[in-house]
C-alpha cells in the first residue's frame, strides 16, 4: 500500500526534474519530442537567445542584429514574457541587448548607415527600450522617428483619400481644394484646352467635390483595438501609423487601444506616431474580451462606429464570452471586422477554430496587407459588404461553414 501511494510521487518528481533539465540544457530533435507543446514554445525561445552554434549561442556562427536574418526578437520576447515574471524578463531582455550585440551595432554609424531600416526594425527596437541605455535608447528614438515617416509617407495619401468621407460626390464645384480635384472630370471638361506643343492640357476650369459640413458628432467613429503579443508586432506598428493617420483627418473620430493581458488606450497620444510606439509593449499574454470589453464600453454612437479588432485570436482569456461580446456589437449595430495580421506578408498565424466561430457570427475575418487597409476602411465607412470588398481585391475570407486554411495554405 505504502508503495503504491510514494511511487506516483517519486514518478511526478522525477518527471518534474527530467522536464527542468530538457529545458535547462535546450531540446533537440530527439528530446523535444517529450516535451509539451507549450514546453517546445518555451525552449524555442530560450534557444534563440542562449542556444549554441547557428541558433544563438557560439559566436562564430551566430549572425546579431536586428535585420530579419536575427531570430525576431519582437516575438520571442512576447513568449518570455508569457511565461516569466518581470523581473526574469528584464534579465532576459539585457542578456538579449549584450549577446545579440544591440548595443555596439546601434551606436556605430556604419552600422545605422547599412541597416535594413524596415517595420521589422521598429518592432526589434520597441521590443527591446526597456534594456537600452538612455544614449542608445536615444538614437533608437531617432532611427524609430525616420522610419515611421517613410512609412506614413508611403501611406498617407492613398488613406487620406479613401477615408476622406466628409466629400460628398454627388455635388460638385468648379472652385475646389487642390485635394478635392476630380481629375478625369477636369481633363474631360478641357480637353478643347490641349497643348500639342507641350503635350498637356492646361485646365481653365476646375471640377472637384463639395465638402460636406459635418458636426462632430455627427462623425463616424473609428476604434482600432490592436493584439501587442509578440507575434502581432509588425501588426501593431502598421495599426498605430493608421490611427495616427486617419486621427489626423477631420472627418472621423480615431481611437487606438492596444492590449495583451492589460489594456493601453493610446488615443491621446495619436498626434506623435513615434509616441504611440513608444508606448505600446509588445508580448505578454492574451486577454482578447477584456479588450473588446473595454472598447464596448466606450463606444458612443453604435450605428455610427466601426470596431476593427486585429489579432491572431489565440485567446488567453474567457473564449465564450469573447464571442458573446463580439455578437452584441454587432446586434447592436457597431460595423465589426476581424482582421488576422496587418503586415506586409498578409499571411498570419491564428486559431482556426476562434476564428471559425467569430466568422459565423457574420463577422468578416481576414488578414490584410497595408497596401489594403485604406480601401478596406474606406469601404466599412461606406458600411459596404466586406465579403464582396475582399473577393474584388483577391483576399480571401475565413470561413464559418469550413475548417480555416492553415497559415501556410
Amino acid at each position: 500500500m505504502d508503495d503504491e501511494t510514494v511511487g506516483p510521487d517519486l514518478n511526478s518528481t522525477q518527471d518534474k526534474r527530467e522536464r527542468r533539465w530538457r529545458l535547462a540544457i535546450g531540446a533537440d530533435d530527439e528530446t523535444s519530442s517529450a516535451l509539451s507543446a507549450e514546453d517546445r514554445r518555451l525552449s524555442a525561445a530560450l534557444d534563440a537567445l542562449y542556444g549554441d552554434g547557428e541558433a544563438a549561442g557560439d559566436p562564430r556562427k551566430r549572425r546579431g542584429g536586428l535585420g530579419r536574418s536575427a531570430p525576431r526578437v519582437a516575438q520571442w520576447m512576447g513568449d518570455i514574457r508569457s511565461f516569466f515574471p518581470e523581473q526574469v524578463v528584464q534579465v532576459v531582455q539585457k542578456d538579449a541587448f549584450e549577446r545579440l550585440n544591440l548595443k555596439q551595432m546601434l551606436m556605430e554609424p556604419e552600422f545605422l548607415k547599412a541597416i535594413e531600416a524596415d517595420v521589422n526594425l521598429v518592432a526589434d527596437l520597441v521590443s527591446l527600450r526597456s534594456a537600452m541605455p538612455e544614449k542608445t535608447k536615444d538614437i533608437a528614438r531617432s532611427i524609430i522617428s525616420d522610419i515611421v515617416a517613410k512609412l506614413m509617407q508611403r501611406l498617407e495619401q492613398k488613406t487620406a483619400e479613401a477615408i476622406r468621407g466628409a466629400l460628398d460626390r454627388s455635388r460638385r464645384t468648379n472652385r475646389p481644394r487642390q485635394r478635392d480635384i476630380d481629375w478625369p472630370r477636369t481633363i474631360a471638361a478641357n480637353l478643347r484646352h490641349y497643348q500639342p506643343d507641350h503635350k498637356t492640357v492646361v485646365p481653365e476650369k476646375l471640377v472637384g467635390f463639395m465638402r460636406r459640413q459635418r458636426r462632430l458628432v455627427d462623425l463616424d467613429e473609428v476604434t482600432l483595438c490592436v493584439d501587442q503579443s509578440g507575434s502581432m508586432a509588425s501588426s501593431v506598428i502598421y495599426a498605430s501609423i493608421f490611427a495616427a493617420l486617419m486621427a489626423s483627418l477631420p472627418v472621423v473620430r480615431t481611437k487606438l487601444v492596444c492590449f495583451d493581458t492589460a489594456i493601453v488606450d493610446l488615443t491621446e497620444e495619436l498626434s506623435d506616431p513615434v509616441e504611440v510606439l513608444f508606448g505600446v509593449q509588445l508580448g505578454g499574454g492574451t486577454d482578447i474580451n477584456q479588450a473588446v470589453a473595454y472598447c464596448a464600453g466606450r463606444i458612443e454612437r453604435p450605428t455610427k462606429a466601426h470596431f476593427v479588432l486585429i489579432t491572431d485570436l489565440y485567446e488567453g482569456g474567457n473564449g465564450q464570452e469573447l464571442l458573446q461580446r463580439l455578437a452584441a456589437l454587432v446586434r447592436s449595430g457597431v460595423n465589426v471586422i476581424v482582421l488576422l495580421a496587418l503586415t506586409d506578408q498578409g499571411r498570419p498565424g491564428y486559431d482556426p477554430s476562434m476564428a471559425g466561430s467569430v466568422a459565423a457570427l457574420g463577422i468578416p475575418v481576414f488578414a490584410c496587407t497595408p497596401d489594403h487597409f485604406p480601401d478596406m476602411m474606406a469601404a466599412a465607412l461606406r458600411r459596404e459588404d466586406i465579403g464582396a470588398w475582399a473577393a474584388g481585391a483577391d483576399i480571401k475570407l475565413i470561413r464559418a461553414d469550413a475548417e480555416a486554411p492553415t497559415a501556410s495554405e
